[in-house]
């Protein structure tokens, strides 16, 4: 099987266990969930799925010579989120949403309902195994360390920024060395580190993000209120959620109402002073390592004003939306 990524190019998959995977239902109902959010006017230039991501993840770990068992952690990290991704963090009672963390939170039950585990022993893996992070520094680490799930997820947003070339440079400036991703230089270390503040700063914990986690979120709420979906239905597809709901828009006013939000049909402004609603967005800031002076360091060592944005970058984000109706 060979899988063609606008990262890392055409890279031919034999491994019986990633195949089995990668055909499976898990992997390709991902294929359906918009790693942002909602593909809306809100975030077109943004736009890859959840699919798309979690290869991307499995090949920057194969790539860097991560056992197999890590590179079937990175494939299937993702398995658990509903659709629409962390906006359900703004529709569950159980999520708070400046941590979207709901699908970190199921993760292990959902996975351990799903065909993997069957998949992973009969090619000889421990679901559990597979399952602990601690196994899998590459993959997963805290904040404001890098991961793979980080490394990749960046990239893509430099290349839907027109950047590829800079994308595939931070590539060649990495390494993985005991576990940890260290940049060849500080110049690069702290390049990244700087794009990676401007895209959450701008995208991912921006105002307009804000906007489409709360519209989708009310939108998502309004239908389970009305019985329109019921809850399970959050863990098929964007499109399954959508076309189900889509049935009652022509008698139901509100409901109405909250589609044109959603899809940035009512203008709506950031103001303190005068909302409709608080929003919260989880902020992130990374503090990569990197070779400096014949040792290794972070770029907070090199620069310990960065410790000043890694603070505020990791407080979350909050927004006072007042829309026009």
């Amino acid at each position: 099987m060979n899988i063609n990524d606008k990262i890392y190019g055409t890279v031919e998959v034999s491994e019986p266990v990633l195949l089995e995977i990668l055909n499976g239902p898990s992997l390709e109902r991902l294929k359906d969930i918009d790693q942002f959010g909602y593909f809306t006017p809100y975030a077109q230039e943004r736009h890859f799925s959840r699919f798309e991501h979690s290869v991307g993840v499995f090949l920057l770990l194969q790539k860097y010579g991560a056992s197999l068992e890590e590179q079937v952690a990175g494939l299937i990290h993702d398995v658990s989120h509903s659709a629409f991704s962390h906006c359900v963090d703004y529709v569950l009672a159980a999520s708070r949403a400046e941590k979207q963390e709901h699908q970190d939170s199921i993760f292990d039950t959902f996975v351990r309902r799903s065909e993997l585990p069957a998949i992973l022993e009969k090619r000889g893996f421990e679901t559990g195994n597979v399952l602990d992070d601690s196994r899998h520094p590459l993959k997963e680490t805290q904040l404001p360390d890098l991961c793979a799930d980080r490394i990749d997820y960046t990239l893509r947003d430099i290349c839907l920024s027109g950047e590829r070339e800079i994308a595939l440079s931070f590539l060649d400036k990495l390494s993985a060395e005991n576990g940890r991703w260290i940049f060849m230089d500080y110049t690069s270390a702290r390049e990244f580190a700087e794009r990676y503040a401007y895209l959450n700063k701008t995208y991912w914990a921006g105002v307009t993000t804000a906007a489409m986690f709360y519209t989708v979120g009310e939108y998502l709420k309004h239908a389970l209120s009305k019985a329109y979906i019921l809850e399970n239905d959050l863990y098929t597809t964007d499109t399954h959620v959508l076309a189900k709901i889509a049935k009652h828009h022509s008698y139901d006013t509100e409901l109405m109402l909250l589609y044109d939000k959603m899809n940035n049909r009512i203008p709506f402004k950031n103001d303190p002073t005068n909302y409709d609603a608080i929003v919260k967005c989880k902020s992130r800031a990374i503090n990569p390592l990197c070779r400096y002076e014949k040792s290794i360091k972070r770029v907070s060592e090199v620069d310990p004003a960065w410790l000043d944005v890694i603070e505020r970058e990791s407080k979350p984000k909050v927004f006072y939306l007042k829309f026009e109706r």
